[in-house]
């Protein structure tokens, strides 16, 4: 048995939930190894819709082991009142099925203020972050000045780790104009949160090894995609944290050879949320990419905001199909191309009057690339909800067969509507 990392092979927003959701009744333990609450997931068992943007998705499922790990940065506030959230819709969240790294770093209310101000300072070169506080969190980690959640665990010894981190924040904050903080105030918060959130912490790497010796299936849960790579992305429009798979290791304490399995979620065409280059985008107003942004329902889970859309980028899933050492695709939203008379799939770019294969690493590269398009035969009859390759229309199947052409990897499943029983499975994951 294989434990398995799910990572979008995009910019995110791909429809990791339903995916990860049909992968986590068949794990034993689900675990988030990165990013914070700034990118959410939508649910939906047995009727019943979830929208989860901090806590692993086997959260709602029944005697799963849900985990946050030591790679993911914590907002104290967001994680109480999804929690909060979940035992209203009959969720209980509890020590025995949530553990939280006690190494996390936390993301306290200086980080989102400065996150909100200096975006709003950057005017046309902002990155379109979502202001939640989760760059300057990793900033203060990088920097050795985090405060982490075993800390909440000695009040006696904060004091000391307060006075450390406020020495950087109130520099900032007074060349920003903004009124300093007092360390008694952000004791008195961190000290009022303590006794809500400790109950679940624990030594997840552990644990986590543990559980990988028993030979429970292990199921890491990626958030953002692979292009929102701080290293691998399209920097420095990219989120702060390392996004490709090998980050699931790193980010729970687990050796690499814990990983058996890397499942990439791609959709059969592309999206992206905030500023950044994108070769294939369809401009607003643009009768096609404004289609598929309703027909897709292309509004952030957490944000609202509107997706931009486009056609489906080989180069860049070429791409981040080698960044994550990605075994398998799951393809997703293929019934929203359903009706479309032709359908355009980029195979390479055009940058100075030349061809090339790849997405150069050159903010400004990135910015005057071209797609070079093939056409493919579009298909009138539906596709949404099929559940074998049967249901499917003869073009449809030669379009995904394309897509395993050139991005060099073979599609796993196939997802055809939100529903999670309406997907058509050729390699289960977990048994590779």
């Amino acid at each position: 048995m294989a434990n398995v990392v799910v990572v979008g092979s995009q910019w995110g927003d791909e429809g990791k939930g339903k995916i990860v959701d049909w992968l986590s009744e068949q794990a034993d333990v689900v675990v988030r190894f990165q990013g914070g609450h700034n990118a959410g997931h939508t649910l939906v068992i047995d009727g019943k819709t979830y929208k989860l943007s901090l806590l692993p998705s086997g959260v709602v499922r029944p005697n799963k082991l849900s985990v946050i790990g030591n790679g993911v940065v914590l907002d104290p506030r967001a994680l109480i009142a999804e929690i909060d959230r979940l035992r209203e819709q009959g969720v209980a969240v509890t020590h025995d099925n949530l553990r939280i790294a006690e190494n996390a770093t936390l993301i306290l209310p200086l980080h989102q203020e400065l996150d909100v101000v200096r975006e709003r300072a950057s005017g046309k070169g902002a990155i379109g972050t979502t202001g939640r506080g989760i760059g300057p969190a990793y900033e203060d980690k990088v920097g050795r000045r985090a405060i982490r959640l075993m800390d909440l665990a000695d009040l006696q010894m904060l004091n000391g780790k307060i006075d450390r981190l406020l020495a950087h924040h109130n520099a900032l904050r007074r060349g920003l104009g903004l009124k300093e903080i007092e360390p008694s105030a952000l004791y008195d918060e961190l000290a009022d949160v303590a006794p809500q959130v400790l109950p679940y912490m624990g030594s997840v790497w552990s644990l986590l090894d543990d559980k990988r010796r028993e030979g429970r299936r292990i199921l890491f849960e990626g958030a953002q995609g692979a292009l929102l790579d701080i290293d691998h992305g399209t920097y420095p429009y990219v989120t702060s944290s390392n996004t490709v798979a090998s980050q699931a290791a790193t980010g729970s304490g687990l050796g690499p050879g814990a990983i058996g399995y890397v499942l990439g979620i791609c959709k059969a065409y592309t999206t992206r949320v905030g500023a950044g280059p994108f070769p294939t985008e369809l401009p607003e107003g643009d009768p096609i990419g404004d289609g598929i942004g309703q027909r897709g329902r292309e509004f952030g889970t957490v944000t609202g905001r509107r997706r931009r859309c486009g056609w489906f980028d080989a180069v860049l899933v070429r791409q981040t199909v080698r960044t994550s050492g990605i075994d398998g695709i799951a393809l997703t939203k293929l019934d929203i191309l359903d009706g479309l008379p032709e359908i355009k799939i980029c195979t390479g770019y055009r940058l100075d009057g030349r061809e090339i294969d790849y997405l150069p690493a050159s903010e400004h590269a990135q910015a005057r690339v071209e797609p070079v398009y093939e056409i493919a035969e579009g298909w009138r009859e539906g596709t949404a909800r099929a559940r074998s390759w049967a249901q499917l229309p003869a073009a449809a199947i030669k379009y995904v067969r394309r897509i395993e052409e050139l991005i060099g990897c073979p599609v796993a499943l196939l997802s055809t509507s939100p529903e999670r029983e309406d997907t058509i499975l050729m390699r289960n994951p977990f048994e590779s």
